[in-house]
């Protein structure tokens, strides 16, 4: 073959791999920002290193019953041993188990413990999420400038709100407006509704306590069908896919958006190695692929390109993105890349026994709690930490199950069994984590996964703060609930790790200076200006809310910016 010949090819080749937009990671960020540019005209190319997992179809055990599992919903010793992280806690399981990512594909290091929940599916995430979801709030955006933390968000609540709006019209979110400043309200569908004893311990909550209220969780499930979706069926088997579409997930919603306009290529078991860097142009001109499966090495092209591949992941892509101009990864002028790791912390609060409503019960297995807004550190309450929390949690009956621990047998036991058992109610805290630069992921260069590429060390804890703010999540559940009117009212601990609320944050920080962050205001990167990131690691500080509308939001607004800027030819 001739030189001219092999360039023939070459430009070929790199014609049909062309793009005028590429998205990596199709989770909840990711599938937005591929609705938002498909509907806006560009071709995308939509990139995931997991299996496609289609909508509907591809739930296998979405209607199992449990004696229908193998294991009856526990996943197997071999399970643990290659999957030593995931196995530690709830969300591994035999139901959902093919799901996620094997852990010794690609094993990290934790410098401290940090659980990492990676999935392996197109949609990542938005499958298998809790689906609360709530508006960051004006003091949320003001807090680092007042207390002198980190750096200030570069936008204000007024900036954001109509985006809020926006996503919240099409995701379907159901919950109650309560008019308060630090939970701002939003475009709801009906809101589920609270069960007899939550009603009775909400209204004695806001009795006993000025500035405090329990309402019903924000949710992405739908309560009336909605944008072609059907309702809720009360299964509460979210975490296995819901072929009614009854939660907003990638598959359900955003992708077929992204889909009817005929504007989108996917392309699953894509493993994104690195972004590719033009210096004659200043600007990234694509990003180099190796297929999962084949180990194929792929470079496809674009004018934009956003990166949604999750806080940890959309940092190893980062760092491992080097080049003359960028020898620290790419946009990593400032040194911020990888650094300033959030995540919520939890599993603190308080249990207790209810004598009220003996005689009431409930139908279905509503997939939603409560919410206990944030009320620390609000107006004149002033405290010896900074920030606050917020609760979660619910009310119900015991079930049959409470009789396996007597093992009990005869025909009293049997009837004693046939009826609900005593209504129990608990909260959870869910705290704010500070934005500390020490907490961080970077690159392990020697220890390599199975596709050649550095694995991740993570470096990450909760401090001083986070400890003394865990006196009062545990204290306030325990004199909330007394007040209620519970009884055997009992504080637990259950000890909290990074990575466990799988709320990771700020890996690539939003700023107003590119000295000190990596991110203008539009998501867009100080130095690479056709780069944008949308998910967890552009979020300045975390809040105590779950995360997951911000990221939605800030998709929409930074999807029709790119857009904006490209048809003004700035990009």
């Amino acid at each position: 073959m001739s030189i001219i010949e092999s360039l023939y090819l070459n430009i070929r080749a790199e014609q049909r791999n062309t793009y005028d937009a590429i998205v990596v990671g199709s989770g909840i960020s990711g599938g937005w920002a591929a609705k938002e540019l498909t509907e806006k005209g560009l071709k995308v190319l939509l990139l995931d290193r997991g299996w496609n997992l289609e909508h509907g179809k591809g739930y296998e055990t979405a209607f199992k019953f449990p004696w229908d599992f193998k294991y009856r919903g526990r996943i197997t010793d071999e399970q643990r041993r290659t999957h030593p992280f995931l196995s530690r806690d709830y969300p591994y399981q035999e139901s959902n188990h093919k799901y996620w990512f094997n852990d010794m594909d690609a094993p990290y290091t934790e410098v401290k413990r940090f659980d990492w929940y990676r999935p392996n599916i197109v949609g990542g995430r938005s499958i298998m999420w809790g689906r609360q979801s709530y508006r960051l709030s004006p003091m949320d955006f003001e807090a680092n400038a007042k207390d002198g933390i980190a750096v200030d968000w570069p936008v204000r609540y007024e900036e954001i709100a109509p985006w809020y709006d926006y996503v919240e019209r099409f995701a379907g979110i159901s919950g109650q407006n309560e008019g308060l400043e630090q939970l701002p309200d939003g475009q709801f569908l009906p809101p589920m509704q609270m069960n007899c004893v939550e009603k009775t311990v909400a209204a004695r909550i806001k009795q006993n306590f000025k500035g405090r209220i329990m309402t019903i969780g924000r949710v992405a499930n739908l309560t009336q069908p909605h944008n072609g979706r059907g309702s809720c069926q009360y299964r509460n088997l979210c975490h296995r896919g819901c072929a009614y579409g009854a939660y907003f997930s990638t598959q359900a919603a955003t992708l077929p958006a992204a889909m009817k306009t005929g504007n989108l290529t996917l392309r699953p078991l894509s493993v994104v190695s690195e972004v590719i860097y033009d210096p004659q142009t200043g600007k990234a001109k694509g990003v180099r692929v190796i297929d999962a499966e084949t180990k194929e090495v792929i470079e496809y092209f674009a004018k934009i390109i956003f990166l949604n591949a999750s806080a940890i992941w959309t940092a190893h892509l980062l760092l491992n993105s080097t080049s003359n101009r960028f020898p620290n990864g790419l946009g990593n002028d400032s040194g911020q890349v990888g650094h300033n790791l959030m995540d919520h912390h939890f599993r603190i609060g308080a249990t207790g026994e209810s004598d009220d409503h003996r005689d009431d019960y409930y139908m279905g297995r509503r997939a939603n709690g409560i919410y206990i807004p944030r009320f620390r550190n609000i107006g004149n309450d002033k405290r010896e930490y900074l920030r606050g929390f917020g609760y979660q949690g619910g009310a119900s009956r015991q079930g049959w199950q409470r009789g396996v621990a007597e093992m009990g047998f005869g025909a009293d036991f049997k009837d004693a069994l046939s009826e609900p058992g005593k209504w129990t109610m608990g909260i959870t805290g869910f705290g704010e984590c500070l934005p500390y630069y020490e907490n961080k992921v970077t690159l392990n260069r020697e220890k390599l996964d199975k596709w050649g590429l550095p694995t991740v060390t993570i470096d990450c804890e909760f401090k001083e703060n986070e400890k003394l703010m865990r006196k009062d999540m545990m204290n306030d559940a325990a004199e909330m609930l007394e007040a209620a009117g519970l009884k055997n009212v009992k504080t637990y601990d259950a000890g909290s790790f990074p990575g466990m609320g799988i709320h990771e944050m700020g890996t690539a920080r939003m700023g107003r200076d590119p000295k000190t962050s990596v991110l203008n205001k539009y998501n867009q990167m100080w130095a690479v200006p056709n780069v944008f990131i949308t998910d967890g690691s552009f979020m300045t500080s975390a809040a105590c809310q779950n995360p997951s509308l911000t990221y939605m939001a800030f998709t929409a607004r930074a999807c029709d910016y790119a857009v904006s800027e490209m048809k003004k030819g700035n990009l």
